[in-house]
């Protein structure tokens, strides 16, 4: 009975920790456009994790698993969707799986970062040729 309870109170416990958990929202760090694997770092480890596998420490507050990054390729034909995966990292298509977008609309994000387009749009193509680097093969 003793052990029974104390799964209990530690799956309470457990429970009451999962649903506190949150997403700490802090302004966007002005990372080197030049550099994919520091802005991946710094605006898309903290959810999809630095592997890219979708399970970086804020992962469980978001309402749907994440994707696995480093699959992208293999689930479209060995071809790595780069026109997709741009228009989404800057906010142009909807993602289902986020159910009320959780993930930041970077175009937006980078875009007060910095007003020049031909920035963002260099800050949007080395973030989405990074991720294209993470494919398994």
């Amino acid at each position: 009975m003793r052990i029974q309870t104390l799964l209990w109170l530690g799956s309470g416990v457990a429970l009451a920790l999962f649903a506190q958990t949150k997403i700490k929202e802090v302004p966007a760090p002005d990372i080197d456009p030049a550099s994919g694997v520091q802005m991946y770092r710094a605006y898309c480890a903290a959810c999809h994790g630095l592997d890219g596998k979708g399970h970086g420490p804020a992962a469980p507050a978001l309402k749907e698993p994440l994707q696995d990054l480093t699959l992208l390729s293999k689930k479209n034909g060995g071809e790595f969707p780069m026109f997709r995966v741009s228009n989404i990292i800057k906010g142009d298509s909807e993602i289902v799986a986020h159910g009320s977008r959780d993930m930041p609309m970077w175009g937006d994000v980078f875009r007060e970062l910095k007003r020049d387009e031909s920035v963002v749009t260099l800050r949007v193509h080395n973030l989405a040729r990074y991720i294209e680097s993470m494919q398994q093969k």
